[in-house]
């Protein structure tokens, strides 16, 4: 059932990301998942979106960053207006990068907030889909670092500072991805996964510098295997799931088919 808006409420203004989107069979409307700058993640229905002549058809599609106009509803907000304001076309050329994409946007959407500002979040994903549109940035590097600084904001940061055991800073360290902890060689527990120390200082970079340096930086390919292999086992260890988006850009990489 299409959500009733409160006719008391005055419009919201926000600029938001398309992470989902739901087209009902046999209607024209569009029911959207948008990972908003003020409100976080919310869910919203574009009357008519999917006819042809709609003015918010081409804003409303997954992966469209776009400037909304919402009422807000009983179970939804609706839109009212939508205007693109980045496409990413050629994300579209390429269903590798399509697929990554469509991850970093299930994992925002299980991540950032909802009815709260995610400023940060929204940020770091539209920084992310440029890079990878623009192949200014390793895939491997890309996903890494989106998974590590959504768990980070979502409060799964690991402990960074130096080894849980001895208090060692610097060198090759281990990664516990079930304690969140780094250890030396000589203290770590077994099931530790190994992180070079480039790999650690950019792990560093990612869960404790600003936004903007998130991205500037570049691993050798051993670090960057043995950092990106990190980012999603703790992914998966803390969160206790997978993602079915994952699981499909895995497949094109591999070339496998998904059972």
């Amino acid at each position: 059932m299409y959500p009733k808006a409160r006719q008391t409420a005055p419009p919201i203004l926000t600029d938001g990301l398309i992470i989902r989107t739901f087209n009902k069979v046999g209607e024209a409307d569009r029911f959207i998942t948008v990972l908003t700058r003020d409100r976080g993640v919310i869910r919203a229905a574009a009357r008519g979106a999917q006819k042809f002549k709609s003015r918010s058809g081409s804003a409303t599609q997954l992966l469209c960053f776009s400037r909304l106009r919402l009422i807000a509803g009983r179970d939804a907000y609706i839109v009212e207006d939508a205007k693109p304001l980045e496409v990413f076309f050629k994300l579209r050329e390429d269903i590798v990068k399509t697929a990554l994409a469509q991850y970093f946007c299930e994992l925002a959407g299980a991540l950032a907030p909802t009815e709260e500002p995610a400023e940060e979040h929204l940020r770091l994903l539209l920084n992310a889909l440029h890079f990878l549109a623009e192949d200014k940035r390793p895939q491997t590097l890309l996903k890494a670092v989106v998974e590590w600084r959504l768990l980070t904001l979502a409060g799964y940061m690991p402990q960074v500072s130096g080894c849980e055991g001895c208090g060692k800073p610097d060198g090759d360290m281990l990664l516990s991805t079930v304690g969140g902890g780094l250890y030396c060689p000589a203290c770590a527990p077994g099931g530790c996964l190994p992180l070079p120390k480039s790999a650690v200082e950019g792990l560093r970079r990612t869960v404790m510098g600003e936004l903007s340096d998130c991205f500037q930086f570049s691993l050798p390919d051993p670090a960057l295997h043995a950092f990106s292999e990190a980012a999603e086992s703790f992914l998966k260890a803390q969160l206790q799931r997978s993602f079915r988006t994952l699981d499909f850009y895995h497949s094109l990489e591999t070339g496998a088919s998904l059972p």
